[in-house]
């Protein structure tokens, strides 16, 4: 099975996406199945994981309604306040619906770095490692020391970073976020996806720009920890979907399958 493991819909009229303003204008539309059910078809992409855009409980609920109602979506990743005191039970009664298969604070946004070691939010990483599951870390360079740290606090919490933690590509930053993210393969067990790496790069980026990047991904983490996600329709702001799927093609080579479809299947418990 060929999934993608990272994409989103939304609705503009329902008002909850802070970051998505007019100034996007590409973006600045309603993206909805029938848009991607094409462009899916034109890879041979057999699933998807749909990933939360917005932070709110009811975008979630939205999620698992067009799930429920599209049968390429494999699974959701919603959003909880995992600072609120009923996040435990929130993230049980989530558990239940059976597309829902992990959950992403949206920690890029967040100004405190620190924000996930905060102790009000242990009760919602153990409810989610006893419902089964997967933390998406939405991280960017500078919370990756704190990941390690959270990680080794909570190393039965199944987690995939987003975007290969957004290395600054098109400022040429390199050696930092490389320390900190083989540091992140050598010792935790997460997954990495292979997703997002265009739209860090220049407007007229070529393979070979961001090819330092993803090969350092794929070798600090090896063939059975990365996932490939297309990131769309956010990702059309750099590169069709064809285009970043086939380029992310090449880049996998022999291990295809598992990049392609088999590591999601087991980050996130797919059917």
């Amino acid at each position: 099975m060929k999934i993608d493991a990272h994409q989103h819909f939304w609705a503009l009229a329902r008002g909850d996406y802070g970051w998505l303003t007019a100034d996007i204008a590409p973006l600045y539309r309603d993206f909805q199945p029938a848009d991607l059910a094409p462009l899916l078809a034109g890879c041979g992409i057999d699933g998807t994981v749909l990933v939360q855009a917005a932070p709110t409980a009811a975008e979630t609920a939205y999620m698992l309604a067009l799930a429920d109602k599209t049968d390429f979506i494999r699974g959701v990743v919603g959003w909880v306040d995992f600072e609120a005191d009923d996040a435990p039970d929130q993230i049980a009664a989530l558990a239940k619906h059976p597309k829902l298969v992990g959950l992403r604070p949206m920690i890029q946004d967040i100004a405190d770095a620190g924000w996930m070691l905060r102790p009000a939010l242990a009760p919602a990483f153990a409810a989610m490692i006893a419902h089964d599951l997967t933390f998406d870390a939405l991280v960017l360079p500078r919370h990756l020391d704190n990941l390690n740290t959270l990680l080794g606090q909570h190393p039965q919490l199944r987690t995939v970073i987003d975007h290969g933690a957004k290395p600054e590509i098109r400022d040429g930053k390199f050696d930092d976020w490389a320390a900190g993210m083989a540091r992140l393969a050598n010792e935790t067990q997460a997954f990495c996806k292979l997703s997002g790496i265009v739209t860090e790069a220049n407007a007229d980026w070529t393979r070979d720009d961001i090819a330092p990047y993803v090969t350092h991904l794929l070798t600090s983490f090896g063939p059975d920890r990365i996932i490939w996600g297309s990131d769309w329709p956010v990702s059309t702001l750099a590169a069709s979907y064809k285009q970043w799927h086939d380029v992310a093609l090449g880049f996998a080579g022999a291990d295809h399958a598992k990049i392609f479809g088999g590591n999601a299947q087991k980050a996130y418990r797919l059917a």
